[in-house]
């Protein structure tokens, strides 16, 4: 977004309106530190594709950012009535789909009004925002507020004529919020103003000077606030921005260095976990229908042990145990509660508490053999081989498939037959053809025939011994399995499996659909996933890489 356009969106508004205008006139990245681009590269790494100088903060960003910003307990909430965001894609953060509509422009208005407002009514809200050592006299004592609070709003230092800019406005709280304490006042229109700002509603990535070899270096405030919402999904702490202005994150080493200590947080594992959830699609675990007479072991509620199984077993995965996408795809430990033990099978004695099993190796491996995921490509009485396969084409391998026809029917019933027979005599009509259904979505999909409705292993189906076997082409070669068990297996081994893993990871990282630029990042990291290098270990090499500290000369349109 242009300084131009920013000025239109600001054109009204609240009393802070004429300071967010002018805070915008200067230059917009402020004190640009000495940041030189990270060398070192491979052929890789010096592919950067186009993107925005002016990310948006997605909606939970904003929440967690406000809480941390204004170092409140819990995150306000306000979003629940904002516009929504639209899903731009298979995850939240993708910067094409969040635009500021005039309607969630007024959101941002009155939420800063309400922040405002709420957090100079008491005390000891307030007080936390206060430095420590604030000086006695009024004008130094509000230099200082917005020297210190303006740096974590705009997550870099403040341009002398920023801070003059938000001195004056501190000045005129008396006045436009007449009876509160004049300090509080202060800080109240200040708070607004710094709410609505572009520099806090976008993050602001205009870099640390001119082109280098034909990128533009990112400053290290901005590969701070880079990191920050990769990895925590919020704001740079206050030791994250001393680190950038110590020069910490000046080069590729240093920012990977700094980055595996962020890993080690407790948020990176709730962002970690958001990417799985969002790429594996557990949303839809929830609200399943199953028939009562045909799973009565089926409770209602159970798609939500179903998420919390998937979300334990990819934290242990990835942080426990330092996997990768292989053990995501081969692993058999699971964590159960007595109604999932029972479906799966497992002996023991169980409650409603989580508990790490062992699966049987015969009947599970990894996470395409997990209830949820059965259950969730499944209809009330049989399982949907159908979307069971277009789940493995798009999620693990990311295969193109056409979209459906306009003519496509459902699955038509079969009193006799199993549900193979009834997938391929439908699918055979030509609803998608060969190209797709022959060639890629039945034969994925099949590979789960062992599984029903609520993903209980079965042996027989319809009175007739399971057909799990077929083929699916990987690497340019036939490649045979007998069940889900060989099939993830095959899958853990291809090149395409891997090298979709880490697609899905460049595009979470950097907010953006994948581009041609990225092909050979894609590739080079999907190798080093397939040669055993863990989740961890590609974020880190993504985040170490020209792509990320680095943008080109020209602002993605």
């Amino acid at each position: 977004m242009t300084l131009s356009r920013w000025r239109r969106l600001l054109g009204a508004g609240s009393c802070a309106t004429a300071l967010l205008i002018s805070g915008c006139t200067g230059t917009v990245g402020g004190p640009q530190d000495d940041t030189p681009l990270p060398g070192g590269g491979g052929a890789a790494e010096e592919q950067v594709a186009e993107r925005s100088m002016f990310p948006r903060l997605s909606h939970a960003q904003w929440e967690n950012t406000v809480r941390d910003l204004l170092r409140l307990d819990d995150r306000p909430g306000l979003t629940a009535s904002f516009t929504t965001d639209p899903l731009g894609g298979v995850f939240d953060n993708n910067e094409a789909a969040l635009q500021v509509t005039p309607g969630l422009w007024a959101d941002y208005q009155r939420a800063a009004e309400e922040l405002a407002a709420m957090v100079t009514a008491d005390e000891a809200t307030l007080s936390r925002l206060l430095p420590a050592d604030l000086p006695g006299e009024p004008e130094a004592r509000a230099r200082a507020f917005v020297e210190r609070f303006g740096e974590r709003a705009y997550c870099r230092p403040l341009e002398a004529g920023e801070v003059d800019t938000y001195v004056a406005l501190f000045g005129r709280g008396k006045d436009l919020f007449a009876g509160q304490d004049p300090f509080a006042a202060g800080v109240r229109a200040t708070l607004e103003a710094f709410l609505q700002s572009p520099h806090f509603v976008y993050r602001v990535e205009v870099g640390a000077g001119p082109a280098k070899g034909g990128l533009v270096p990112l400053s290290g405030h901005e590969i701070a606030t880079k990191l920050a919402y990769l990895f925590w999904n919020t704001m740079p702490s206050d030791e994250l921005l001393q680190a950038a202005k110590a020069g910490e994150l000046s080069s590729r080493e240093g920012v990977r260095a700094y980055a595996a200590r962020m890993l080690e947080d407790p948020r990176a594992r709730e962002v970690v976990g958001a990417f799985h959830r969002q790429l594996y699609d557990y949303k839809q675990y929830h609200d399943l229908n199953k028939d009562p007479d045909l799973f009565p072991e089926f409770v209602p509620g159970m798609g939500d042990a179903m998420q919390r199984e998937a979300e334990l077993f990819v934290d242990h995965v990835v942080f426990e145990e330092g996997g990768g996408l292989t053990d995501l795809l081969t692993a058999r430990t699971a964590f159960v509660n007595d109604e999932l033990a029972a479906v799966y099978g497992v002996q023991g004695q169980f409650t409603s508490d989580f508990q790490e099993v062992e699966l049987d190796p015969a009947q599970r491996s990894g996470l395409l053999t997990r209830l949820g995921f059965l259950a969730a490509k499944a209809t009330a009485r049989e399982p949907d081989s159908i979307h069971r396969g277009v789940f493995v084409n798009l999620r693990i391998l990311c295969a193109f498939l056409p979209p459906p026809p306009d003519n496509a029917t459902s699955l038509p019933p079969g009193e006799h037959a199993t549900n193979r027979e009834r997938v391929a005599a439908h699918t055979g009509k030509g609803t998608c053809g060969a190209a797709c259904h022959a060639a890629l979505i039945n034969p994925a999909g099949f590979a789960f025939e062992h599984y029903d409705a609520i993903g209980k292993f079965r042996t027989t189906d319809n009175g007739v011994p399971v057909n799990a076997a077929d083929v699916y082409v990987l690497g340019g070669e036939p490649r045979t399995y007998a069940d889900a068990i060989e099939f993830s297996q095959v899958l853990a081994e291809s090149s395409e499996a891997h090298a979709c893993y880490a697609k899905r990871w460049i595009e979470f990282a950097h907010g953006r659909a994948a581009s041609d630029e990225d092909r050979a990042l894609v590739g080079e990291l999907g190798e080093a996933s397939r040669g055993g290098a863990s989740t961890k270990e590609l974020i880190l090499q993504i985040v170490s890489s020209t792509p990320f500290l680095a943008r080109v000369p020209a602002e993605a349109p």
